[in-house]
């Protein structure tokens, strides 16, 4: 299944915007966040080849801008699209998906949304004190479970816990997003890495909110099952 990121803070070359936030497009038809602003994230579809009409629907991970702004033009351009969301996500948001005549699917229950991709639907997280609970996307394929998360407020081993007794599972292809590990220490990411190999985790790829430090410290503990998550980049899960 095809991968394509669409928004992120680095781009894999100068054909592509760099931007604060995160998008991806899953299996050319579901879009996962939207990224920091509508610019760069149509910019780099164009780039990359990609019609707003070949996207069905789009889920949001939590209400941060860098994972919705790029969500209005979206909507603008194509009426009726079906936007996923937690309960938790601002009156403020709700309102405006249903201004743009998006349908918004206000859900906090682990589902399947089109065929071997679901949600996790709302799981428990904190940020700067505050509850900030967030939803992650799980793809089936023939070479086993992925896990795509937007920040990982709720902890990236945490939600690996749930996705795992979710679906039974003993091992995951790969997970990669952000992982939100930017103010860890170096044991702290070590420890981390070690409890993804403890998970049989196959392939990893912090990107965006994780961290210079994480990226490197995964970089050269997984080597050659490292995934790039940079804007511009393609590859198969």
């Amino acid at each position: 299944m095809k991968i394509e990121i669409l928004f992120n803070d680095q781009a894999m070359n100068s054909l592509f915007l760099e931007g604060h936030g995160f998008s991806c497009l899953v299996d050319s038809h579901i879009l996962f966040d939207a990224g920091g602003n509508s610019e760069t994230l149509l910019s780099n579809m164009q780039a990359m080849g990609i019609s707003i009409s070949d996207i069905e629907a789009i889920v949001i991970s939590h209400d941060h801008k860098d994972h919705t702004e790029g969500l209005w033009a979206m909507l603008k351009m194509r009426k009726g699209l079906k936007v996923y969301v937690c309960s938790n996500f601002s009156q403020e948001f709700k309102d405006k998906v249903n201004v743009f005549q998006g349908i918004l699917i206000e859900d906090d229950s682990h589902k399947e949304i089109t065929k071997d991709i679901s949600v996790t639907g709302k799981i428990s997280g904190i940020y700067k004190g505050k509850n900030m609970p967030e939803q992650s996307l799980v793809v089936k394929t023939e070479r086993g479970f992925s896990v795509i998360t937007g920040c990982a407020h709720s902890g990236i081993v945490n939600i690996l816990e749930r996705v795992k007794s979710f679906f039974s599972l003993q091992e995951f292809y790969s997970v990669f997003g952000g992982f939100h590990l930017h103010d860890k220490s170096e044991k702290e990411i070590n420890d981390i890495v070690a409890e993804f190999k403890a998970m049989h985790v196959g392939k990893a790829g912090p990107t965006h909110c994780s961290g210079k430090t994480a990226e490197e410290i995964f970089a050269k503990k997984y080597a050659n099952n490292f995934l790039s998550a940079t804007a511009g980049q393609v590859f198969n899960i």
